[in-house]
């Protein structure tokens, strides 16, 4: 290695763990017979040199960042960095808050492959546009952190990610349009932040690849796109706490690959009738609860054979429910508690007695179980026990 790139090495470390960490009697030799836990070298043009770097506290013996961790022009001079990441680094907003560096980014545009922050709570301010330019970038995470304003249109010109990982912060405004040019994407994941404003109708149309999207805890309101209809591939669709409305899409039936789909807790309204369901042979969990659903529950749901969570609860369903959900071979919760359906319960006392309280159905005046006739030799102790809990008998 170069005793320039080392130099500039020890100095941006320093930089995160304090100047009394002394790499150069440490780790004379950082890509050879003394590492540094988080550190990694590649052999480029017949000389060594950094192309990982991960700081935080990811193992005992990582390297710890001191409570007044900054940046420093050092980190800029390791021109061919490939991975970048940063754990648990800046972790109070009060006594050292620390934004993201708005320049120099341009000097990892050839290089910079990932891009991550996790768990920074002292990490704040805006994501900076000049981010835009790491034009091989694949992954860019920043999970967990302080950090507010909009989202960039410049995010758009990172044709090449791959996962774009942006909960838990404080991002405001709307999802910009320029990320439909995201079109290599598999996971998108902007949960627990504040973004609001509609999505584009034909959000989703490019991402023909994704496998994820979690648009989670947020404030975004208006329909539910068409676009979604293109998600061929996606496994994981979490739409849950938001303010969508104008009712359940039928592109949702075109979801053929989903595993699990949350839409719950958004005044949605709309009724379950005009989706089919028997499209979604792969789903396992479903959760549309708290969507202020009218109409019956369709005969078509107990056709999804591979369901193993049914969240109905909190709409205003009504009639009556179908036999033929306790014979779903791999229910293990349903929920259809605080609705209005009505009529009788016929599922036996063994589906109950597995259920136990994973089958939920209080709180729905007009529908009533019918007790199990008891034999002369049964226990009665042991057969009155297995009933729906908040359930009156017919």
């Amino acid at each position: 290695m170069v005793k320039e790139e080392q130099d500039a090495l020890y100095g941006a470390i320093q930089g995160f763990v304090g100047n009394s960490w002394n790499g150069s009697d440490l780790y004379p030799d950082p890509c050879g017979w003394t590492p540094i836990q988080g550190v990694y070298c590649d052999l480029v043009d017949g000389f060594w040199h950094i192309t990982v770097l991960n700081i935080g506290l990811v193992f005992d013996n990582s390297l710890q960042c001191s409570t007044e961790a900054k940046f420093t022009h050092h980190l800029f001079e390791l021109n061919h960095l490939r991975s970048l990441s940063f754990f648990n680094c800046f972790f109070s907003p009060r006594d050292n808050p620390i934004t993201i560096p708005s320049s120099n980014w341009e000097r990892f545009s050839n290089s910079l492959e990932s891009f991550e922050f996790r768990s920074n709570g002292g990490l704040i301010g805006e994501i900076p546009a000049p981010i835009g330019c790491l034009k091989r970038l694949q992954s860019l995470v920043l999970l967990d952190n302080g950090l507010t304003g909009e989202l960039p249109i410049e995010l758009g010109n990172l044709v090449n990610l791959k996962q774009l990982v942006l909960a838990g912060n404080k991002f405001t405004g709307q999802v910009p349009p320029s990320l439909a040019g995201l079109t290599k994407l598999l996971i998108m994941d902007f949960s627990r932040n504040n973004l609001s404003g509609p999505l584009e109708l034909s959000f989703g149309s490019n991402f023909t690849s994704l496998l994820k999207l979690d648009l989670s805890n947020n404030g975004l309101e208006g329909k539910i796109p068409e676009g979604i209809r293109r998600l061929k591939n996606v496994t994981l669709l979490d739409l849950g706490r938001n303010k969508f409305s104008g009712g359940l899409t039928q592109s949702f039936q075109e979801l053929v690959s989903l595993k699990e789909m949350v839409i719950s807790s958004n005044p949605l309204g709309g009724d379950l009738m005009g989706i089919q369901w028997e499209n979604l042979q792969d789903l396992e969990i479903l959760d549309l609860s708290n969507l202020g659903l009218t109409g019956m529950i369709p005969e078509s749901m107990p056709e999804m054979k591979k369901l193993r969570y049914l969240g109905l609860n909190d709409n205003n369903l009504s009639g009556n429910l179908s036999p033929k959900l306790a014979s779903l071979p791999c229910l293990g919760a349903l929920y259809i508690n605080g609705n209005n359906l009505t009529g009788k319960l016929v599922f036996s006392e063994g589906f109950y007695k597995k259920m136990g309280r994973r089958f939920r159905a209080w709180n729905n005046s007009k529908l009533c179980y019918q007790p199990q006739v008891i034999s002369s030799s049964s226990s009665s102790s042991s057969s009155s026990s297995h009933f729906p809990n908040g359930v009156k008998a017919c």
